[in-house]
């Protein structure tokens, strides 16, 4: 069977070529006679994939020597907790951004642990538009200012940062990680599922400034606290370590075969732009984001007509398209074109989609 264009919003597509490079290592890891599944952690072939990926992630990202990387286990959804737990402990306070279903759950684990400011919502047009900032709603005490930088569900970037001063800004990048070049200096914290972008399910990177560590909640559980795994360079207990070895060979990917996040970018304004032109001229399918704030990783779009929609998903599918129905808040479709959906896939999506409007006219 020959392989489909997967456009899943996470797990999602992975290279191709390092899929074959997995493969080829599945059964013996570079000589030493065993998989990465089965070597020990604290193995002398290990410890070289953790820090080579960490090295990548610093190198590729420019991450700055003051800056901590964590690479975990629990998922971002275990950061909605980590973050007020290690950063809302000097005045109690922070605020929050709420442009979509990931960024409310961050929203209603954090004012468990203390004061939480809701700064802005586009939850009244079902967060399909970055809400416009007023500086005077600001915490000025706050502790932190959160935001989640791409809205997987809904197809929201922000293309232009919060001034938040000396705040430091927490965002979650889970499905914009890798996709262009980020300037990490002006953020206090990033977390990241890898997912979505860099690696298959179970790793979750944490790239921390080091000032922000080691004042974590008296009532912070001990795997919580960023500072036991800054401490053991993410080796308190098991890493997810296939993950983290297939997290390095999609750099490596980025690194040597695309050329940087520089060159990242431009491919993947191109794929967005093919496929934002097209819905933009359809008659049939229409994006439902404001143009200013469109992602490009994830795309969603719809007919307007419910059966309409299930019956383009079901064909596509059939066409080899898959994994384009929409989240269930907003309906219709998306196409999450992460960094390893090629050009190609793109197109032939849109090649697709021009074939299914003029017979469904």
């Amino acid at each position: 069977m020959s392989r489909v264009y997967n456009f899943s919003a996470g797990p999602s597509i992975l290279p191709e070529s390092v899929l074959k490079k997995a493969a080829a290592e599945m059964l013996d890891y570079e000589g030493c006679g065993q998989s990465v599944m089965e070597m020990s952690h604290r193995s002398k072939q290990f410890d070289k994939i953790i820090k080579d990926c960490e090295a990548l992630l610093r190198e590729i990202m420019n991450i700055p020597d003051n800056y901590k990387v964590l690479l975990l286990q629990g998922g971002c959804s275990s950061q909605f907790t980590m973050v007020p737990m290690n950063l809302m402990t000097k005045n109690g306070k922070a605020d929050y951004v709420i442009t979509g279903q990931w960024a409310k759950k961050a929203y209603q684990e954090a004012k468990r642990y203390g004061e939480v400011n809701v700064v802005a919502s586009s939850e009244d047009k079902t967060f399909s538009y970055i809400p416009k900032l007023d500086k005077s709603t600001f915490t000025p005490d706050a502790d932190y200012f959160y935001i989640c930088m791409n809205n997987t569900i809904y197809g929201t970037v922000y293309h232009e940062l919060p001034d938040t001063g000396d705040v430091p800004l927490v965002a979650d990048i889970s499905s914009c990680l890798m996709s262009e070049p980020i300037d990490v200096s002006k953020f206090g914290c990033l977390i990241a599922g890898a997912q979505k972008n860099l690696a298959p399910a179970g790793l979750t990177i944490v790239i921390i400034r080091e000032d922000l560590i080691g004042n974590a909640m008296d009532i912070t559980p001990t795997m919580f606290n960023y500072e036991t795994h800054a401490k053991a360079d993410s080796l308190y207990n098991t890493p997810p370590c296939y993950t983290i070895y297939i997290a390095k060979l999609v750099l490596e990917w980025i690194k040597n075969e695309i050329g940087g996040l520089d060159k990242m970018k431009e491919l993947n304004e191109k794929k967005a732009k093919l496929l934002y032109n097209f819905l933009d001229s359809s008659k049939m399918f229409k994006g439902t984001v404001v143009p200013e704030d469109r992602s490009l990783m994830n795309v969603p779009f719809v007919t307007g007509d419910k059966d309409l929609d299930a019956k383009f998903v079901a064909e596509a599918a059939a066409a080899g398209f898959v994994n384009l129905k929409g989240h269930r808040s907003v309906g219709g479709m998306r196409a999450s074109i992460y960094n390893a959906m090629p050009y190609e896939g793109v197109e032939k999506l849109v090649e697709f989609m021009k074939k299914f409007e003029a017979e469904n006219a």
